[in-house]
């Protein structure tokens, strides 16, 4: 790495111990979610940063006591608003869990795709908007062409373009659509044909790469200390994916399929390695769910619920790998057909507080490339 030179000019007479308290945020309030950093500076450099949450709290985990089990998938689809099936597929699995009920298999290779199919559109997000943050234009529009593509068969499937509510307890809301999978194959095939652009325009782009090597290195202890998980975790080389570790769903034999992506420079540009070979591995997964599906012979896609639907008393923890990291729903039921307590553990609140490790010591220019590839959704932080 070229060794970097520092100068600094026209200091006034107080300024060389007086730090400069900055606020980045809160943004405008027609944002995609608003964050704030308190930031103290000597100079150019951060000694200390402090992310203010809580502009966005819409009370989900209190709310969820008032809902029925139907009811809750609504609400908890919607606090990462790129993975909405992820977010749904836990609450499921933890309230199939508590019944001891069994998801037909048709259901759980079902399921597994569309998780992929959500992996992937959380993924081309990312790798278009974070080149966007360092003023690289052009890959977010080649992200939003391969997103339409994928969000065309979700939306075929479930009816919705962000918040699908195509999980129920014991299944899906209904069976595929005739067809349906030979055109999300097409679009699988399509979206693959493409993701070299992020190969060459991205990661073969020399400005993207000085502004990302070797800039805000987290390192693992610290990835442990503050229970990072996800991309960013395996990007400071944290081998551990819930779908290899403790598999669920069809993850299970998906074991020759599922790669584990991990970097050991935990920098801005491991990370964004991680996010891309995930995509890569999403869609082969993607594949994989497809082949066995064809394979499959008709059968029911859920289970038959009685009319008022209540989890037997008793508690349990039913955790994923989502998109941005690792998502836990620890339920706890009183015999009725609400939860009593659902508490939610979202990827996006552990990652973003790695922040106050990881900015101190770095200048006021790299941070917006530091806070971008923590990749984050602010609804997954406020809940």
């Amino acid at each position: 790495m070229t060794p970097t030179t520092e100068t600094t000019v026209g200091i006034g007479g107080a300024a060389e111990s007086t730090d400069m308290v900055l606020n980045i945020g809160p943004q405008h309030p027609s944002t995609h979610g608003v964050l704030r950093l308190k930031l103290v500076l000597d100079g150019e450099r951060i000694v200390h940063a402090e992310p203010v949450i809580g502009y966005m709290h819409r009370g989900a985990e209190k709310l969820f006591e008032a809902r029925d089990y139907r009811q809750i998938i609504v609400l908890a689809n919607r606090h990462d608003w790129l993975s909405a099936f992820s977010n749904e597929l836990g609450v499921v699995l933890a309230v199939e869990r508590m019944l001891g009920m069994e998801v037909p298999e048709r259901a759980v290779w079902t399921r597994t795709l569309l998780a992929e199919l959500n992996r992937v559109l959380n993924h081309l997000m990312f790798l278009g908007s974070y080149p966007l943050e360092l003023g690289g234009i052009t890959p977010v529009f080649y992200a939003f062409r391969e997103r339409e593509v994928l969000q065309n068969v979700m939306e075929e499937v479930s009816g919705g373009r962000m918040h699908y509510m195509f999980n129920r307890v014991g299944g899906l809301k209904e069976d595929l659509p005739a067809g349906w999978t030979a055109r999300a194959r097409e679009a699988v095939a399509a979206v693959r044909s493409r993701m070299d652009v992020f190969d060459d325009l991205v990661l073969g782009n020399e400005i993207f790469r000085g502004r990302t090597r070797g800039v805000g290195a987290l390192a693992p202890e610290t990835v442990h200390a503050y229970g990072v998980s996800g991309p960013i975790a395996r990007g400071s080389g944290v081998d551990f994916d819930l779908r290899r570790d403790e598999p669920y769903l069809a993850y299970g034999n998906l074991q020759d399929v599922l790669k584990v992506a991990t970097r050991g420079e935990g920098d801005c540009l491991a990370r964004f390695e991680i996010l891309l070979d995930q995509t890569h591995n999403a869609l082969d997964l993607a594949d994989a769910c497809l082949d066995r599906l064809a394979e499959l012979p008709p059968g029911p896609i859920n289970q038959r619920l009685p009319k008022v639907l209540k989890a037997p008393e008793g508690h349990t923890y039913a955790w994923t790998e989502n998109p941005l990291g690792i998502n836990g729903y620890y339920l706890v039921s009183k015999g009725e057909k609400t939860p009593y307590r659902l508490k939610l553990r979202s990827a996006s609140y552990n990652n973003i507080q790695a922040l106050t490790e990881l900015l101190p010591g770095t200048l006021v220019a790299d941070m917006v490339a530091i806070l971008g590839s923590m990749f984050f959704v602010v609804g997954d932080i406020d809940k």
